[in-house]
């Protein structure tokens, strides 16, 4: 409440942004104040006028409100603000304004012309074709279409493309000469003799329902993600041959956000309806798939792949790194052929052979890189010595909140945190004793997005770490009784955002989930290893066998002990003889205990590796194909994200849940791919969906990616996604 303070003529009803800005609405217009009074005004209806305003008070020069605070006021995505924002960077103004694709010409449709529009689309011409043949805008066309006096027929022969259909393409690849699906002979041809540097992609003629060609409502979010722009920035081409780096990329991506979880799987599929998405002739066989996977890998550049996505996103969004979520994620090996560091598996209580990755995800939870533990070394180490370094190059001078839980904890390193300019929240680790009830205050915690309400009882104290270090100690009461102790150095946020930003852990918990389940993050693209560091210090198995040893004398000596002294009680006249052998045992097990304890004084406690095994054998799993399919994983997933972040508000205020699944179905969903080389585009005509609510979900999507313009790699063809009718 700090602008009302300062502003107590704030109008009934303004809704509060941040402690700097505020917006109302009245008699349809959207004004935005801060301190000072009203600083911008649009009418509800002006979108050009909304995307300023969200553009200039999240710049960072300014930065009145966060992006996620912008988006809930002015009643839109916050992957929304983000992209105004760029724009307006990189081209002002101007850079705002709706582009219309279609000719300028007006509005007006009646007559003749509303005629001719009607036969066009009752022939299944995609409005863009209508528009460009009636002299209006595509926009025009679509508001007729909405407004009821145009009609596209709901029939699926008013929309046929005049192309092949699922039945004879699939006669045409099963008669291939040279193969199921292949038709580009020559090319291959080409490519066998290493003269062709890559195929390109080809969209030649219109093809009827290819089988999840749904999923290329997912590319213009792909692109604009970087993944074909950072890919070729990285690697520069692979080396001749007929599919290429944007061909292999392209492959993966969808696999990924089809849920085809390995190369292996890839047989199970038509290969020709695949390669239609690729547009190429057929998809890569699976050795293909895997030889090109090891020509990437042998380049030794996936460190260098996954840093340069890391600093994209960290340019286009910095203020998503002022909270960074750090959690292990453990991958078991089941295999036995090579002998790997055993660690702890959560989720299956034991201890197996397995390797440790520590992820890094900003405020929303969404992943920004990862760093593999040499013989699953602690998250303390690996922090110290890797993720700390990176986060500071990321992020420069500014102060950075590490939201981990108890394996970070370590009162001597928060100090040393702090003073770097890193801040923990994190729980408390170790017995302390319950606060009285009465400390405790209500506070209510409200989901923008879903409306949700959540209440809890909260209270905070100053609590001096064992270092003398002094910290916020904050708890959080539950209906039971039970409380959950947080601690944070952070001094400037409410006890509700210390509690809410700790429970937020789970957005991470997840991410992980959902990565192995629908992406498959475990799984290991090879099976080859490589030399590991034979001078990694160990637990001495010698030591730890003594201590193992010395355990099971103690505990012999022990009952020894109690035996003799229950002879003593309940038979002393026994003593002289079951007494003394007793007594015998017991010395002898004493001798035994000291020479042990002894032998393991001298031993050092940690040996390098190579001294235990063979150091031939001191081996890992292959990292270089791993970091790259699990790059592009990642990608698959934050662009799943953005969409998802797109789309839920189009299927209502309380079904964001429901954006993911609902997306999964697109992307399984045939689709007509209709080129226009002379107009430069590539239109995807969706087919419908379920019902008519998912339709309309799916138009506002579509309305808002074909906004992005994007090319479909390799090409100079715009992707155009056209809808199925909603209504």
């Amino acid at each position: 409440m700090a602008l009302q303070s300062r502003l107590p003529l704030l109008p009934p009803g303004a809704e509060l942004l941040s402690s700097e800005l505020a917006v109302a609405r009245q008699e349809g217009r959207v004004i935005l104040f801060n301190g000072g009074g009203p600083v911008l005004a649009f009418h509800e209806d002006d979108v050009e006028g909304r995307r300023l305003a969200a553009a200039l008070v999240v710049q960072p020069d300014v930065n009145l409100a966060s992006a996620e605070a912008v988006a809930e006021g002015l009643g839109i995505s916050r992957s929304m603000v983000f992209d105004y924002r760029r724009r307006y960077a990189e081209g002002g103004p101007a850079s705002l304004l709706t582009q219309r694709s279609g000719p300028k010409g007006p509005h007006k449709l009646e007559g003749e012309r509303a005629e001719r529009a009607q036969a066009l689309l009752d022939e299944g011409k995609s409005n863009r074709e209508v528009a460009r043949a009636v002299g209006m805008s595509e926009g025009g066309i679509r508001l007729a279409l909405r407004q009821g006096r145009l009609v596209r027929p709901r029939s699926g022969m008013g929309r046929s493309v005049g192309g092949r259909g699922p039945r004879q393409r699939n006669e045409e690849d099963r008669q291939g000469s040279a193969g199921v699906a292949v038709k580009r002979v020559e090319e291959r041809a080409l490519a066998r003799m290493g003269e062709l540097g890559e195929a390109e992609p080809r969209f030649a003629e219109p093809q009827e329902s290819v089988t999840k060609a749904g999923v290329l409502v997912a590319l213009p979010v792909v692109v604009a993600q970087g993944l074909f722009e950072v890919g070729r920035q990285v690697y520069g081409q692979l080396k001749n041959g007929f599919y290429g780096l944007d061909a292999v990329l392209s492959t993966l991506v969808f696999m990924a956000l089809l849920r085809i979880k390995s190369p292996e799987q890839l047989p199970s599929h038509a290969p020709g309806e695949f390669g239609l998405v690729l547009g190429l002739d057929r998809v890569p066989e699976m050795k293909t798939l895997r030889r090109k996977l090891a020509e990437l890998g042998a380049r030794g550049q996936a460190l260098e792949l996954q840093g340069a996505f890391v600093r994209r996103w960290a340019t286009e969004q910095p203020e998503l790194l002022g909270f960074l979520y750090v959690d292990g994620h453990v991958r078991p090996y089941n295999g036995r052929k090579h002998q790997l560091p055993k660690t702890h598996v959560p989720r299956r209580r034991l201890s197996m052979p397995a390797t440790t990755d520590y992820w890094v995800n900003d405020a929303f939870a969404d992943p920004l890189f990862y760093v593999t533990a040499p013989g699953n070394e602690g998250l303390l180490k690996v922090l110290d010595g890797e993720i700390l370094p990176e986060v500071r190059s990321l992020v420069g001078r500014r102060r950075v909140t590490l939201v981990m839980d108890r394996e970070c904890w370590s009162p001597r390193r928060f100090e040393v945190w702090s003073r770097l300019g890193f801040d923990v929240l994190t729980y408390r680790k170790g017995r302390y004793e319950a606060w009285p009830e009465d400390v405790f205050t209500e506070h209510v915690s409200r989901d923008g997005a879903s409306s949700r309400e959540a209440r809890y009882q909260l209270a905070e104290k100053s609590l001096v770490l064992s270092t003398g270090f002094e910290v916020r100690e904050v708890r959080c009461r539950s209906d039971n009784g039970h409380q959950t102790s947080i601690v944070t150095t952070r001094r400037d946020l409410s006890v509700l955002e210390v509690v809410e930003r700790m429970f937020s852990r789970w957005r991470q918990e997840n991410f992980f989930r959902y990565m192995r389940h629908e992406f498959d993050l475990d799984h290991l693209p090879t099976q080859a290893v490589e030399a590991a560091d034979p001078w990694r210090r160990v637990p001495n198995p010698e030591r730890k066998a003594l201590k193992k040893e010395t355990d099971a004398v103690g505990q012999e000596l022990a009952r020894l002990t109690v035996a003799y002294g229950e002879l003593a009680l309940k038979e002393p006249e026994d003593l002289k003889t079951r007494g003394q052998d007793l007594a015998r045992k017991i010395e002898s097990r004493k001798e035994r205990l000291e020479d042990l304890k002894g032998r393991i004084k001298v031993l050092p406690s940690h040996v390098p590796v190579g001294q235990v095994q063979d150091p031939a054998t001191v081996v890992q799993l292959e990292q270089e194909r791993k970091r790259i399919t699990d790059q592009v994983k990642v990608v698959a997933y934050r662009a799943e994200t953005e969409l998802a972040n797109l789309v839920g508000p189009f299927l209502g205020p309380h079904h964001n849940d429901e954006a993911r699944s609902f997306l999964r179905q697109v992307f399984q969903s045939a689709a007509d791919l209709v080129p226009d080389p002379e107009a430069g585009t590539l239109t995807v005509r969706l087919h419908s969906m379920a019902n008519w609510r998912s339709n309309r979900a799916l138009a506002g999507l579509c309305e808002i990616l074909n906004s992005y313009e994007a090319l479909y790699p390799g090409t100079r063809l715009r992707l155009v996604l056209e809808p199925p009718p909603s209504e």
